[in-house]
């Protein structure tokens, strides 16, 4: 490892336990891939890891639920390109690219600085040259000029209408919470625009705004086709639901599910533990970590 100024977190894994998965191409010879002041490279999935601020926005657990739920639904018929709109540090991009090693993924992206960190953890991994982080806004049409090829999309929306919160202090936070650049419908409509004829976009959104989901879904001409109601603990409301959507598909109710995440001691589900290992992380921990701010894969 070259000498670095910031943070390199060290596994945190159970004996005899091997990263499934394409193993990262480290670039030992590329100083500037390594964290900088500031900075921490942390596990995320399988042995690919991912740089983020200490103090600044950090993946979390609706990346990894809406990853999860993406990998999923392209299983069966691996996608050859994907999209991640709204990519932020390259959480679920990462996820996707590491779940799909053949497969090509744009994610597009309107903080410099966000993308250039999602850049930088694609480089360390090796994938940079099938991950093509775009400096944009992902309502504009000229930021995808390949159109509508996508078989599998993604996004993780902010939830919060400007003016009706408080605005995140750390960095890169706020554009994370607050809907600056629109919210989940301005996704919706990003979303059918760039879609092939039979691939799914697949989102998530405050489990408290259902209703506007669904009508950002159908006013962009989209059928939710199931819907995950992600509960933190057992007894709790939803935290927030995954929806996985189609361009043309009949019109018929979401099959909905429930995923807890922990159970009334505040230990991982079974549910939730076989999540992590169908996306490459150790499955035996479990207590005290956090739920929305920065769940590294260890």
């Amino acid at each position: 490892m070259p000498s670095t100024r910031g943070i390199v977190r060290a596994a945190r894994r159970p004996p005899g336990w091997c990263a499934p998965g394409p193993p990262p191409a480290v670039q030992l010879d590329r100083p500037e891939l390594w964290p900088q002041p500031g900075e921490e490279l942390c596990y995320l999935t399988g042995d690919w890891r991912i740089l983020q601020r200490r103090r600044g926005h950090r993946w979390s657990l609706d990346d990894l639920v809406t990853a999860w739920c993406a990998a999923q639904l392209g299983a069966a018929a691996p996608p050859r390109r994907i999209a991640d709109l709204g990519c932020g540090i390259g959480a679920v991009l990462l996820m996707l690219a590491w779940r799909f090693p053949s497969a090509r993924c744009v994610g597009v992206e309107a903080q410099a600085a966000s993308a250039a960190l999602a850049r930088r953890s694609a480089a360390w991994n090796g994938a940079a040259q099938r991950c093509d982080v775009r400096l944009g806004d992902l309502r504009d049409p000229a930021v995808f000029p390949e159109g509508a090829v996508f078989d599998l999309m993604t996004g993780t929306p902010p939830y919060v209408p400007r003016g009706s919160g408080r605005e995140p202090s750390r960095e890169l936070q706020a554009a994370c919470h607050i809907e600056q650049r629109g919210g989940i419908e301005a996704y919706c409509r990003a979303a059918a625009r760039l879609l092939a004829s039979e691939g799914c976009f697949v989102a998530c959104h405050a489990g408290s705004q259902i209703r506007r989901a669904e009508s950002a879904a159908a006013d962009a001409g989209l059928v939710i086709v199931r819907r995950i109601d992600v509960v933190p603990r057992l007894g709790k409301a939803a935290l927030f639901a995954v929806y996985a959507m189609q361009r043309a598909a009949a019109q018929r109710p979401p099959i909905v599910s429930e995923l807890v995440v922990r159970d009334e001691q505040g230990q991982w589900t079974a549910a939730f533990r076989a999540l992590r290992g169908d996306m490459g992380m150790p499955i035996t921990h479990g207590l005290g970590l956090g739920l929305g701010l920065g769940l590294d894969g260890d």
